[in-house]
């Protein structure tokens, strides 16, 4: 049967005002009423007919509520029982009868009293088709409803098939469904039942898509906590399980402080995911495994690396100015490429850390430049030495299918740093080795090429290191044997040994000063004069570097504190006088220049790893048959350079006036002196070309000129290297003209201005130069 609408009627009864509740027709409920109007309404009502308008607020929130805060289609509803609770508030039980609208508002106070418009219905003719199947439509919705909230019981069911008008199906289901008020009122206010129907329906499916959603949430949510009760569980039983049988008890606690740590420390994502396996897999071996071990260990290394700390660089070009002039004397180059470099750090936050190769002999401070470069950067300083090093594990670590695995020495640095961003000093990198186990040069390769060291990978630790912020420095003796690929990822400083001049800076300010402080001396006990300091540099020590000159420095201390003890003195002074009391005999002879002009001896100039270095070239023509014998331990370059020098001799015999047939009826002997040290390079190609000359021709040689040079058979001199180092070694032994290829005057840049005073500089292009600077008289005036 279908409702029909026969009637329209109104009426005027109290208004009680309900919060996030809405009462429908054939719903029986009840609620607490506290508000006082809400009570004189109540109060009306029982003196009357027992009816009351029952209609919902819009806003829970609102305590006192005016008509604009209520809806307008709420139910009429019969009062069954009272009951009064402490605190002023009544329990009323009511029976909804049926909708209404309010019309008409009577009055506000005491209490509301509208005039409502009243609806009623009655069973008139059978439901259609159309409305049958929606009913069912809804009821099957509703039992599925039922079903999947697990709030409702199922009893309800059976009320609901019973109930064959299609408005109180709608108003009974609505009742017993979880929506919001907002729909509920969305219902109460489809006055057509067929209308109601469709509402509802709509809204049940709704709700039943988002409960399976909610429901599947829920599983899910469930599985997660059961497997961690689960884990949980089964950690308690491992634990008595170790414990009985006498195992290893603190296996889980351990997991869980490195779990601990791990959670505290910042790591990248992969990074921490990668650890975070590792522990777990700590969890599932035994203690006595061998493997285990391995893992604490790897866990060890991965969390007390720095994989975010880094400290702050000091960017104030003008204290780090100070501090590298406060520990070095000089050095001028090596000191505006570190201000250089932390300009463009100011201006460029991100610039990638720079290569530099220290090159020089030893002693000149490499190492303690390094250490002033950190200082002065405010950065950890950590060293590394490569000198002998073959394996190529020291650089990538061993993999840790090898027992003892480690991580390498790059990475053990970085953790020993305890930041990303330390200076790192490679020293001696032109001594490493190569052999079976690998090449240590090629696994350099990637440390020091910043477009690939952000992603270091060690074998040990299997993640990426980002080293791209590291501050590299390597130092060298030479370059000839560092291999060419690894030399192009550095930039090249060189620093050349120290001028007598810059050796007496160095002892007064550095060296004197810190060995008085080590070997217990005050400084009023030890007075040294600057001549006796200058006989210790000159007389007493032969290097580029200070290294000799601290240690004689040192020996002197001992001596002074020795007598101090013993003898109760308060000041000792050193002078040239007593220097060898303390010193011994004199070990070096400086003014090495040649006593007197001699026929067939030519001062050379040479570059050596130490250094630079005064050759003596000696010629002596003897009667036989043109051979040419060369001794003094030579290279083949030199060997070179002497075969040249002959061929351009002969080819020159007329103009130089030397007897054609000497190639004949002569044997050449060129000798250098300390033959135990071997020589190479093409520096004496000129000096043994004038040493034969001076011999054939019977014409001495300057005593204080001394050369440098290569010689092509056309008699040019062509450029080398080193100048610095061999002007410095001139000036040590004395010599006051220095022959220099024409090509290499730009290099007298480098050279100190005291050392320019004290020397004449002559640039040449032609061998005839040379003789002319070389030779006591000019070969054409010979007769």
């Amino acid at each position: 049967m279908v409702e029909k609408e026969t009637s329209i009627s109104t009426r005027t009864i109290p208004l009680i005002p309900l919060r996030g509740l809405n009462v429908f027709p054939y719903m029986v409920i009840h609620f607490d009423v506290g508000r006082e109007r809400s009570i004189n309404a109540l109060e009306e009502a029982m003196v009357n007919d027992q009816l009351v308008f029952l209609v919902a607020q819009k806003e829970a929130e609102v305590n006192a509520p005016t008509l604009e805060d209520l809806y307008e289609v709420g139910t009429i509803a019969k009062i069954k029982q009272m009951l009064k609770l402490p605190g002023d508030t009544i329990r009323v039980l009511v029976e909804g009868i049926s909708r209404g609208k309010i019309t008409h508002v009577v009055q506000e106070t005491p209490y509301f009293q509208v005039e409502i418009e009243e609806k009623t219905y009655k069973t008139e003719m059978e439901v259609d088709s159309e409305t049958e199947a929606l009913m069912r439509s809804v009821v099957d919705s509703f039992e599925e409803y039922v079903e999947v909230s697990n709030k409702i019981s199922s009893e309800i069911l059976i009320t609901i098939a019973e109930i064959e008008m299609p408005g109180r199906l709608a108003d009974t289901i609505a009742s017993n469904v979880f929506i919001k008020p907002g729909q509920k009122q969305e219902i109460l206010e489809a006055f057509d039942p067929v209308v109601r129907l469709e509402i509802l329906y709509k809204i049940l499916l709704e709700e039943i898509e988002i409960l399976e959603i909610e429901k599947k949430i829920n599983n899910r949510v469930k599985k997660q906590i059961n497997k961690v009760q689960k884990e949980y569980y089964l950690r308690e039983q491992l634990k008595a399980i170790q414990k009985e049988l006498g195992e290893d008890e603190g296996i889980v606690e351990e997991v869980a402080e490195y779990k601990e740590k791990l959670n505290k420390l910042k790591f990248p994502k992969d990074i921490h995911e990668k650890i975070d396996r590792e522990i777990d897999r700590l969890l599932k071996l035994s203690p006595a495994s061998a493997e285990t071990g391995v893992i604490r260990n790897y866990i060890d290394w991965a969390l007390n690396l720095p994989w975010t700390k880094e400290t702050k660089d000091k960017l104030e070009l003008k204290k780090s100015a100070e501090i590298l002039d406060e520990d070095h004397y000089g050095l001028k180059k090596v000191k505006e490429r570190i201000l250089e470099y932390l300009a463009i750090r100011q201006l460029a936050k991100s610039m990638k850390g720079p290569i530099l190769c220290l090159v020089g002999p030893p002693g000149v401070g490499k190492t303690s430049i390094a250490k002033s470069i950190a200082r002065s950067l405010n950065r950890k300083f950590v060293r590394m030495s490569l000198g002998g090093v073959r394996d190529e594990a020291e650089i990538r670590g061993h993999r840790r299918t090898y027992v003892g695995a480690i991580p390498g020495r790059i990475i053990s640095s970085i953790r020993q740093a305890g930041t990303k961003n330390p200076l790192f000093l490679l020293d001696e990198i032109d001594k490493l080795a190569s052999d079976f186990r690998g090449d240590p040069a090629s696994a350099l390769l990637e440390v020091l090429d910043p477009e690939q060291n952000h992603d270091f990978t060690d074998h040990f630790m299997e993640m990426p290191f980002n080293l791209s912020k590291v501050m590299f420095i390597t130092t060298a003796n030479t370059l000839d044997t560092i291999p060419r690929p690894l030399l192009d990822r550095m930039e090249v400083i060189r620093i050349a040994g120290y001028t007598e001049e810059e050796k007496l800076n160095i002892v007064s300010k550095y060296l004197l000063p810190k060995q008085i402080k080590e070997h217990g001396l005050k400084p009023e006990m030890l007075k040294v004069s600057e001549k006796a300091l200058r006989d210790i540099i000159n007389y007493y020590t032969r290097e580029a570097g200070v290294r000799n000159l601290e240690r004689q420095i040192a020996n002197l201390c001992r001596k002074v504190a020795k007598r101090v003890v013993e003898e109760k003195l308060k000041m000792i002074r050193i002078s040239p006088a007593n220097l060898a009391k303390y010193l011994g005999k004199p070990i070096y002879r400086y003014e090495m220049a040649n006593q007197k002009d001699e026929v067939g001896v030519v001062r050379g100039l040479a570059w050596t790893m130490v250094g630079g270095d005064t050759l003596s070239i000696e010629v002596t023509p003897m009667k036989g048959n043109g051979k040419l014998v060369l001794t003094g331990q030579l290279g083949d370059v030199m060997k070179e350079s002497a075969r040249a020098g002959i061929s351009y001799i002969r080819s020159r015999e007329e103009a130089l006036k030397i007897d054609p047939e000497f190639h004949t009826n002569l044997d050449i002997h060129i000798h250098i002196p300390e033959g135990a040290t071997p020589k190479d390079g093409p520096s004496a190609g000129i000096t043994m070309a004038t040493a034969v000359i001076s011999a054939l021709t019977n014409i001495p040689v300057y005593k204080d000129v001394a050369m440098t040079g290569e010689i092509t058979l056309r008699g040019r001199v062509l450029p080398v290297g080193g100048i610095k180092e061999k002007v410095l070694a001139a000036n040590r032994a004395g010599i006051k003209k220095v022959l220099l290829p024409i090509e290499n005057k730009r290099d007298l840049e480098e050279i100190p201005e005291n050392v320019k005073k004290k020397m004449e500089f002559v640039f040449v292009d032609h061998m005839d130069e040379v003789l002319e600077h070389a030779l006591k008289r000019s070969v054409k005036d010979e007769d």
